[in-house]
């Protein structure tokens, strides 16, 4: 299929985009990476009456130490995010994460923003923000504003991005010492969106876990924190049992849907599957 006519603005400057989209209203969306966007457009999933690109935009794009945090532009290409430095000494779970994101051609061209804001509940960056505690910053005509992760997703595709608002970038707090990450996702092919997946931080004194963080995705219609789950580590060491109390709790804790990959109580399954593979080895097990 071909996408139904739309109209294209080239924003130069931040202000400049934002005021395209405050005069085009709902009629206009944001070109990023556009992985996402021209599929639905070719689908006529969307019909907007203007594309407004803001691939040229000077500061939006880049990775920054920022002194406790990463801060990663909203057009930064998956690509350049997976071969950092910086994200591979300061954030291994994004590092872990990002190789699993479609293919390379995709990565190319695809952005850590574009995702983060598409909110896609299959994808892997909206859990590792999650798990990570991440600061979205969000950039309006009044000015900008700061949403933590936990708040910004909403729903299917819904996040606490408000019409003429522009995702500028995502804050990333470093890994401090004693913390380790842990990343799986369950696929049928290797590119394809996880059947199910998990995202996992915690602090350890020796192989005692403290302040577990467990995020799925896939298993619902934004990232799914599982924190009654996560506090059965706190304080605790890696066991079989421990696998055992954790299978059973997140089979109580999630509610995962059924579609063409899988049903409800067999994700609820891998769920206990990727804790167990993931949490583990973290602990040394």
């Amino acid at each position: 299929m071909k996408p139904a006519p739309f109209a294209y603005a080239k924003a130069s400057t931040l202000e400049d985009a934002l005021s395209l989209l405050a005069e085009h209203g709902d009629d206009a969306r944001i070109l990023a990476g556009g992985q996402s966007l021209m599929a639905t457009l070719n689908m006529r999933l969307s019909a907007p009456q203007v594309l407004v690109d803001i691939n040229r935009i000077d500061g939006l794009a880049g990775i920054n130490d920022t002194g406790d945090a990463l801060r990663i532009g909203a057009m930064t290409r998956h690509s350049d995010v997976e071969t950092s430095d910086l994200i591979a000494q300061h954030a291994p779970l994004i590092a872990a994460a990002v190789d699993h994101i479609a293919h390379p051609a995709i990565r190319n061209r695809g952005t850590f923003g574009g995702s983060i804001a598409f909110a896609d509940p299959a994808a892997e960056l909206p859990a590792c923000a999650m798990a990570l505690d991440a600061t979205m910053h969000i950039a309006g005509l009044n000015g900008e504003r700061d949403v933590p992760a936990a708040d910004f997703f909403e729903g299917l595709y819904e996040t606490a991005i408000q019409p003429g608002e522009i995702l500028t970038g995502v804050s990333i707090p470093k890994i401090a010492d004693g913390w380790k990450s842990g990343f799986m996702e369950l696929a049928r092919r290797r590119g394809d969106y996880a059947i199910i997946g998990i995202a996992a931080q915690a602090k350890f004194d020796g192989s005692t876990f403290g302040d577990a963080r467990l995020v799925y995705f896939n298993a619902g219609d934004r990232p799914v924190s599982t924190p009654q789950t996560a506090a059965l580590l706190n304080g605790q060491g890696w066991s079989d049992d421990m696998a055992e109390k954790l299978a059973a709790s997140l089979k109580r804790e999630l509610d995962p849907p059924d579609d063409l990959n899988a049903d409800g109580p067999m994700r609820k399954h891998l769920a206990g599957v990727l804790a167990k593979r993931v949490l583990g080895p973290m602990a040394g097990a």
